[in-house]
C-alpha cells in the first residue's frame, strides 16, 4: 500500500504546508537527511490550536495539537520531497510543549505526534523523541514539532 493509500485510509488529507515566519526554510535536506523547522499546531480549518497543557489546555487537547503538527511534518516533507514514497525513516522527533509549571505529561503529549508517524510509516514511522515543557511558544501555540528523516536516495 502506498503512503497516499495509507493517509486516504486513516482519513487524513495533508494541509499547504505553513511557509516559514522568520528567517528559516521550511526543510534542508542533507546528506540523505531531511531537516524540517519547527510545525506549529494548526486546526485543520486552519486556524492555530493555542494553549498551556495543564492551565487552559487538557491532556486531550495537547494530544490533538500534537497529531496536527505531525500532519503539518508530513506535508513539509512532501513538499521537499516530492513524494512520502522517498522517507526511509523518521529519525527523530522534538516535541516542545507550552506547559504550566505543575504540568508533567509531555511525553503523553508528544505521542499525537509519534503515533501519527508510526500509522502513516509502520516500523520505519518509529523513532527517537525528545518531549520538552516550555514557557511559552511562538504565537502561544499549545504544540511544536520539529523531526529528522532518513532519505531514500
Amino acid at each position: 500500500m502506498s503512503i497516499d493509500q495509507r493517509l486516504s485510509e486513516l482519513g487524513i488529507t495533508l494541509p499547504q504546508p505553513a511557509a516559514p515566519v522568520a528567517a528559516y526554510v521550511p526543510a534542508v535536506e542533507q546528506d540523505r537527511l531531511l531537516h524540517i523547522s519547527g510545525q506549529i499546531s494548526f486546526a485543520e480549518d486552519g486556524s492555530l490550536i493555542k494553549g498551556r497543557l495543564g492551565d487552559d489546555t487538557d491532556l486531550d487537547g495537547g494530544i490533538a495539537a500534537a497529531r496536527r503538527c505531525g500532519v503539518m511534518l508530513l506535508a513539509q516533507m512532501k513538499a521537499a520531497l516530492g513524494s512520502l514514497e522517498r522517507v526511509e525513516k523518521v529519525v527523530k522527533l522534538g516535541v516542545f510543549v507550552n506547559s504550566a509549571p505543575s504540568f508533567t505529561d509531555q511525553p503523553k503529549v508528544a505521542n499525537g505526534a509519534s503515533e501519527l508517524m508510526q500509522d502513516v510509516f509502520g516500523e520505519a514511522g518509529r523513532h527517537a523523541r525528545s518531549a520538552v515543557g516550555v514557557a511559552v511558544l511562538p504565537l502561544g501555540v499549545a504544540v511544536e514539532v520539529d523531526a529528522i528523516v532518513a532519505v531514500k536516495a
